[in-house]
């Protein structure tokens, strides 16, 4: 079984910043990206951010230039470093998974979300 597990969500003021991580572990080879989703209460689930493996990075529009995704390879994890945060970065934070290997465990796991408030 593969666990991901997420940490570091909080109470923050606006303009102020929160590092988020990630640590996936278990039945792990091979990593493929890992990366972070959002959910605001009455909204569809959204992309925040991706890494590869590679370290090739994708963010969405709304938090280019704020927030900065990394990865630690050797140790399953991904972080996200969250700057300049707005009340409408407020949502859960789900960071996701996708394992290669082995071939039995292959594809996306989820955690199981944190919370990220943002005071106006």
């Amino acid at each position: 079984q593969v666990q991901v597990v997420e940490s570091g969500g909080g109470l923050v003021q606006a303009g102020g910043s929160l590092r988020l991580s990630c640590a996936a572990s278990g039945s792990i080879r091979s990593l493929n990206a890992m990366g972070w989703y959002r959910q605001a209460p009455g909204k569809e689930r959204e992309l925040v951010a991706t890494i590869t493996s590679s370290l090739s990075t994708n963010y969405a529009d709304s938090v280019k230039g704020r927030f900065t995704i990394s990865r630690d390879n050797a140790k399953n994890t991904v972080y996200l470093q969250m700057n300049s945060l707005k009340p409408e970065d407020a949502s859960v934070y789900y960071c996701f998974a996708d394992v290669l290997l082995p071939i039995i465990q292959r594809g996306r796991n989820w955690g199981q979300g944190t919370q990220v408030t943002v005071s106006s």
